[in-house]
């Protein structure tokens, strides 16, 4: 997943490190504005929450989904499902006025959802 991550989202691997007592592989990602992203796995583990949709995740205590801002929603959308990603939203309105949103599960299932906001109100086109 480390691989998906890079790509889908511009991270690089920082640090990878395991902790052989308890058996766990850690791999932190971190972006250019040094914003990180933390995978973990245990062998041997078991799947946590599946999440069919955002109702579903909303519905279970714990986390149920990451969210990313992206600039283009329909671009990355296509992107990231051309990349082995599953549509379970495609892009529309979000709740909130002005922003839309857009939800996949990546490669293993995981719940992400995609959201972009208003064009900055000083912005030219």
């Amino acid at each position: 997943m480390a691989a998906w991550y890079v790509e889908a989202f511009g991270y690089r691997i920082q640090l990878q490190f395991e902790l052989t007592t308890i058996d766990l592989r850690i791999v932190m990602l971190v972006d250019a504005a040094g914003l990180r992203f933390e995978l973990l796995q245990r062998r041997g583990g078991r799947p946590g929450l599946r999440a069919s949709s955002p109702v579903e995740a909303a519905a279970t205590w714990g986390y149920g989904h990451v969210c990313f801002e992206v600039d283009d929603l329909d671009d990355e959308f296509g992107r990231l499902v051309g990349m082995g990603a599953t549509a379970v939203m495609a892009p529309g309105p979000a709740p909130q006025e002005g922003w839309r949103m857009a939800w996949v599960h990546d490669p293993e299932g995981n719940l992400v959802e995609l959201i972009s906001g208003p064009p900055d109100e000083g912005a030219t086109s």
